[in-house]
């Protein structure tokens, strides 16, 4: 029996939490409130003026409480989905390296935007050769704008 904090609250809230949820061939979607328009996450008030994120509380209604520290992973990728199969409670980091930003798609290409690969101990999404290139153009117009400034002075 579950034992997270939606216990006490377990009936009234089940009993307005599922009639909001449409169970497809695979997602259970959430059809109510969003944390943001089209591609948010879903989102039900717990109590007045305390909201909580749809998976979260299928989650717990089903499965129990979510381990400390950890947050839950869409395997399926849809963020209106509460169905607790498609939900895997994982770190952070795992769940952003499971994601799809355009940092860690390069990150997981192995090259930055230009092809070159990333050596050992670069951070962020630009490589050694490629900060090489931007840090000297960026000198190089530092230098020439001050230059222009000492030309423009009296």
């Amino acid at each position: 029996m579950p034992t997270g904090q939606y216990q006490r609250k377990r009936k009234r809230i089940e009993e307005r939490f599922w009639p909001k949820v449409r169970k497809t061939e695979s997602c259970w979607l959430w059809t109510a409130n969003t944390t943001r328009p089209m591609d948010g996450y879903g989102r039900v008030m717990i109590t007045p003026g305390k909201f909580q994120l749809a998976h979260r509380v299928a989650f717990e209604l089903l499965r129990g409480p979510i381990p400390d520290g950890k947050t839950l992973d869409h395997l399926c990728r849809n963020s209106l989905c509460v169905n607790p199969e498609h939900l895997e409670p994982v770190s952070m980091r795992e769940n952003v390296l499971r994601g799809e930003s355009p940092g860690v798609i390069r990150r997981r290409r192995g090259t930055c935007d230009e092809g070159h690969p990333y050596s050992r101990g670069t951070r962020g999404s630009i490589c050694k050769i490629c900060k090489s290139k931007y840090d000297k153009e960026r000198y190089r117009r530092k230098k020439q704008m001050t230059l222009e400034k000492a030309l423009k002075s009296p």
